[in-house]
């Protein structure tokens, strides 16, 4: 997420076309745990970093305040109330270096009940990102219509790259697309895709998730420049239960018309060799070919 020239909000992408929002105040300060947990770890670590460095930066100028506060200081000065400061953040102890004065026995007394705090915050924070469930659910790069069962059908292949056991698996597919009322008005009208089979008992491997384009399907007539000009994609969305730690799982995926190949099929990737064995391929996961 960024700004953008006009002080918008970049808040992600939608069919390849990117999203600004404007006019909404971020609170940052009221809404630090989500910030924290959509961020990447390595900005995770730099904040908790730069929490450190300068919360002790700022005490060591608060023990300046009063001359000989601190016994032993090594090394004289500044830098010596800056690790002073470190160690009582940290309530790791003293060795040579104490407070000796009431005014320093009060700072190291806050300080250590701040650090307290800050480190029990920051292990529940690390706690929640390592803890939060992930799906490792893969979706092929482009969706494909073609014939099946003498009826042109939309295809959208999926599989748990995890291979462990999803239970109870859940699909749902949606067109958005831009239509005029008519009354004039552009709206954003989202569709539901009836599928043949929403449901997969067990996720394991793949799972190729059909809609029938007949006449009830709101993709009845469509073309690839159709949907192109009413700027249509699909939303596809898996859910299901994690087995191994009975944690919900969901996983989405964007389809814009630009993704859907028209004639075309996906390359089988389920193969049996002499004994018997079944064999997945997933390298060739994504590719497609055209129809003959």
């Amino acid at each position: 997420m960024s700004a953008s020239p006009r002080h918008g909000r970049v808040i992600g992408s939608s069919s390849g076309r990117k999203v600004i929002t404007h006019g909404l105040r971020r609170r940052l300060l009221l809404d630090l745990y989500h910030q924290f947990m959509t961020v990447g770890w390595p900005t995770i670590f730099a904040s908790f970093f730069g929490f450190f460095l300068v919360f002790n930066l700022l005490f060591a100028v608060v023990y300046s305040f009063q001359d000989d506060d601190i016994a032993n200081l090594n090394p004289a000065g500044y830098w010596g109330r800056f690790f002073f400061s470190v160690e009582t953040l940290a309530t790791v102890g003293y060795g040579d270096m104490h407070p000796q004065t009431p005014f320093a026995h009060i700072v190291a007394a806050l300080e250590i009940f701040v650090g307290l705090m800050s480190l029990a915050l920051i292990t529940g924070m690390m706690f929640a990102r390592f803890s939060k469930p992930t799906a490792r659910f893969v979706f092929a790069h482009n969706a494909v219509v073609r014939p099946m069962n003498g009826k042109m059908t939309l295809m959208l292949r999926a599989a748990n790259a995890r291979q462990n056991i999803v239970m109870e698996a859940s699909a749902q597919l949606r067109l958005l697309r831009d239509e005029v009322t008519p009354e004039g008005i552009r709206i954003r009208r989202i569709q539901d895709l009836t599928l043949v089979r929403n449901r997969h008992p067990v996720f394991l491997f793949g799972w190729t998730i059909l809609h029938v384009i007949d006449d009830a399907s709101p993709l009845a007539g469509e073309t690839a420049e159709s949907l192109r000009a009413a700027r249509g994609w699909l939303l596809l969305t898996v859910i299901g239960n994690d087995e191994t730690t009975g944690q919900s799982l969901m996983a989405r995926q964007e389809y814009p018309a630009s993704a859907l190949r028209w004639n075309y099929g996906y390359v089988d990737i389920l193969s049996t060799d002499a004994e018997g064995i079944d064999h997945f391929d997933y390298a060739r996961f994504h590719d497609i070919e055209p129809l003959s």
